[in-house]
């Protein structure tokens, strides 16, 4: 694979606290090209379902995403073909970088892996079938809840996260996006159904929470969704919009805050929904109001991830490409680009940062959050 030699002095462990994870991180994505920063930005979708073919092999190793995303068409397999798939995934992805040795301006050589991502939600959306990672529907905890208690529906979640967890961690996959942390309602049912915990906000932050402790202590991270939240309208064929005031958005938004303080989720990811009362030109995904004031103002020092720019929310209003751009701008760290707009995409952050539309300081700010979650699960080691 290609290989980068950046300086990096002042390396940390996994073990150490976010604001040293970012520094060292940043002492890296620092020393970044434009092309190493734009696809350090990216989440890639791949069509291997197995083996990789050259021409995957070729346009991972020349575009670099930071993240590579699974669906269903990719993981029709047995489970040692897909431990073999994500292990040639990664190694076509890995990136060499320079970070402090022992001593006085000695370095060594580390290994910056990727995120394998899919989004296991249970119930409805299911990416794995059968077996330990099947999960159980989040809206059946919620009915357990009713008959039991939340203290025996919370143990529920943790014992079936931290099972899937560990069956998606030992076939290479370490990254989740999910849970669902919108409490269910009379808007947005039709949309969300059993993907959602209930409709108490609390209950949902709590289980929210508790599968998201049990799944990264597993080693997967999670990815939390979809902030603020979600109308009647489903994103994937048009664009939902937010009708409530002020009061009523925090309301919306407060099992996100929960989950947050509670649980320290890798990633939230944000909506293409419009929060009319917080920015009502723009989706939540290229708000800079709503992910700069109303999501990182809130503490939250991971990845901020934009839901698909695919999907129907946004067709006709402006390219994938521009709108990944945009969102860049706005505060988002990663977006997802499918196979046919890998290239597309790279070059669209390529030119917006030649142009100074995208600013590289905001970019290195972007991988660096990135790369600080990759030093905390592991993914920046000791090359052998």
């Amino acid at each position: 694979c290609a290989v980068l030699c950046v300086a990096a002095q002042g390396a940390v462990s996994a073990e150490e606290g976010g604001s040293a994870r970012y520094e060292a991180a940043r002492r890296i994505a620092a020393r970044f090209s434009d092309a190493e920063l734009a696809g350090e930005v990216i989440m890639a979708g791949v069509d291997a379902a197995g083996a990789l073919s050259s021409g995957e092999r070729e346009r991972l190793e020349k575009f670099m995403p930071g993240a590579i995303m699974l669906f269903r068409k990719n993981l029709r397999l047995p489970r040692e073909e897909i431990r073999q798939m994500t292990g040639a995934l990664s190694a076509a992805r890995t990136r060499r970088v320079l970070v402090a040795g022992e001593g006085e301006g000695v370095e060594k050589t580390a290994v910056l892996l990727p995120f394998i991502a899919c989004d296991h939600e249970g119930g409805s959306v299911q990416r794995l079938s059968g077996g330990a990672a099947r999960l159980p529907a989040p809206l059946s905890y919620g009915e357990i809840a009713a008959r039991f208690g939340e203290e025996a529906a919370a143990a529920a979640v943790r014992r079936d996260a931290a099972r899937a967890g560990a069956e998606l961690y030992r076939l290479g996959i370490n990254m989740n996006l999910t849970p669902v942390v919108e409490a269910l309602s009379a808007e947005n049912r039709a949309f969300l159904g059993d993907r959602a915990y209930g409709g108490e906000p609390a209950w949902t932050a709590r289980a929210a929470a508790a599968f998201t402790l049990a799944m990264e202590g597993a080693g997967v991270a999670c990815v939390v969704k979809h902030f603020p939240g979600n109308g009647a309208a489903d994103p994937h064929e048009r664009l939902p919009l937010l009708r409530m005031d002020e009061a009523g958005l925090r309301a919306l938004a407060e099992p996100f805050y929960a989950v947050i303080a509670a649980a320290e989720p890798v990633g939230v990811m944000v909506a293409h929904s419009v929060a009319a009362a917080w920015d009502p030109a723009r989706s939540a995904s290229l708000s800079p109001v709503v992910i700069r004031r109303q999501l990182l103002a809130r503490g939250f020092e991971g990845i901020v991830v934009a839901d698909d720019f695919a999907m129907g929310a946004l067709a006709g209003r402006k390219s994938a490409e521009d709108a990944a751009v945009e969102a860049l701008a706005a505060g988002v760290d990663m977006v997802m680009a499918w196979p046919a707009s890998l290239g597309a995409t790279h070059r669209a952050i390529r030119a917006a940062l030649a142009t100074g539309a995208l600013k590289r300081e905001r970019l290195i700010d972007a991988a660096s959050r990135i790369i600080s979650q990759k030093i905390r699960f592991g993914l920046l080691h000791a090359a052998e």
